[in-house]
């Protein structure tokens, strides 16, 4: 239905114009010669208008450059400020531990650590929990203790999830139904057709055809695939996967680090989920970085008996900064204080807001394109029905028109998640946000149809 001419010449439009805007951040970027992609991550090089933003101060739902500009902020770093930034507590809570208390990594526990486990026992059900600095981390560990205790060598993901840099994740079902590496996958250590077996997401037929052959350990999965699109589960697909798992003595590792979302206890609370382990990371520390892994007691019995296991030297998988004084002070204070049951509720309310606004605009433009939410996140993709599968949601994807629409908007003050179509409220987005989001968006949707 759109003229391509048409989508090249607005990008084009719209990138120069950011150009023009951002002196600061484009002189910061060329001359950040030192750093690996002028970046210090380089996932940051992922920005729609041709180099990124430079951050000057983030507060609670806006961020501000360099150049002076203001933006609500509905990316929040991926996610790992779903707390919004710099919350209150948190930075009372961390300051206090960092200039009264001292002692920003220990090698010893606090008795923060102990609250925010029994925190997290009683959101997700799962009553023993550890610690790492990143969900990937907290993958990585899970995976090997659940590989020492069936003896099995493989795991089994959905065809493009997203479990961070999980080398064993990187595999997905190709046009030929047959699982090949995902495209990109940078120096995998071993073939991962070897490591790992896939299937598509709401596929229980392909997950027991998978798990019929006898070798997988764990099925690691995300409730509802996040980072190709929110692809959201179908009914009884989830049961399903319960139900196969245990029929053919395969655990189950529930990756909650986007899905929290859902709720205060992600979707293993709010959809009665009963996995082995959950796993997440980032939002749980308000902005500081933190991961965990919880495990079933079933599960820490099959372990605490194995003098043959190292648990506690090289088995140490999280770290020596894993478990620190600051992360988990960080993270009581953002579970206990800010990202609270109350603040769901609101924030889900205005992620409605926002999902219900978007879909009308696409309704008014006449548009195929479909709009999924997860509890405080919302996602939009260019095809109509919403796909029910990362494949089929990986097909209908369309860089220039996503690049289009991030740089639009950015130049009009509002930031999306620049992977993807994604928008995250945190406890300080209202529905003013959301609305200046819905103008701007009509807008752009308008110029695009001409």
């Amino acid at each position: 239905m759109l003229d391509r001419t048409r989508v090249t010449a607005l990008l084009a439009r719209e990138r120069a114009t950011f150009e023009d805007r951002h002196p600061r951040s484009a002189a910061a970027y060329a001359r950040a010669d030192h750093l690996f992609g002028r970046v210090p991550m380089t996932w940051m090089n992922k920005s729609a208008a041709g180099f990124p933003i430079h951050l000057d101060r983030a507060r609670g739902a806006r961020v501000s450059d360099i150049d002076g500009h203001e933006y609500i902020d509905f990316c929040l770093g991926d996610t790992a400020a779903m707390a919004g930034h710099s919350p209150a507590p948190v930075v009372e809570a961390v300051t206090r531990r960092l200039a009264d208390l001292g002692g920003a990594s220990t090698m010893l526990p606090t008795e923060e650590a102990a609250a925010v486990g029994a925190e997290l026992a009683r959101r997700f059900g799962l009553p023993l929990w550890s610690f790492t600095l990143t969900a990937t981390d907290a993958n990585r560990w899970a995976i090997r203790l659940l590989r020492a205790v069936t003896g099995r060598p493989r795991i089994l993901v959905n065809s493009y999830c997203y479990h961070g840099s999980v080398d064993e994740s990187l595999i997905v079902v190709g046009p030929d139904g047959q699982a090949r590496s995902r495209d990109g996958n940078v120096g995998a250590p071993y073939d991962v057709t070897q490591t790992s077996r896939v299937a598509e997401f709401n596929d229980l037929e392909g997950l027991a055809r998978e798990l019929a052959h006898g070798d997988v350990a764990v099925v690691l999965m995300e409730p509802a695939l996040t980072n190709i699109g929110i692809v959201l589960p179908e009914s009884g697909y989830l049961a399903g996967v319960r139900e196969l798992t245990r029929e053919h003595g395969t655990y189950l590792i529930n990756d909650e680090t986007h899905t929290f979302s859902a709720g205060p206890g992600g979707a293993t609370a709010a959809w009665g989920l009963d996995p082995d382990v959950v796993t997440i990371g980032k939002a749980i520390g308000g902005g500081i970085p933190v991961g965990a892994y919880g495990l079933s007691a079933a599960v820490s019995a099959a372990l605490s008996g194995r003098t043959d296991l190292d648990l506690v030297d090289m088995g140490g998988v999280g770290g020596t900064l894993a478990g620190n004084p600051l992360s988990l002070t960080a993270t009581r204070a953002t579970l206990e204080q800010v990202l609270t049951d109350a603040a769901f509720a609101g924030m889900i309310d205005v992620a409605t807001a926002f999902a219900t606004g978007t879909q009308k605009i696409i309704h008014e433009y006449g548009l195929p394109w479909s709009v999924n939410q997860l509890g405080a996140r919302v996602e939009y993709r260019f095809v109509s029905p919403a796909p029910r599968t990362g494949g089929a949601s990986a097909a209908h994807a369309d860089a220039e028109l996503e690049d289009y629409l991030h740089a639009y908007l950015a130049n009009r003050g509002i930031l999306l998640t620049p992977f993807h179509n994604m928008a995250l409220m945190c406890p300080q987005t209202t529905t003013d946000d959301v609305a200046r989001h819905h103008e701007a968006f009509a807008d752009a949707l308008g110029e695009l149809i001409g």
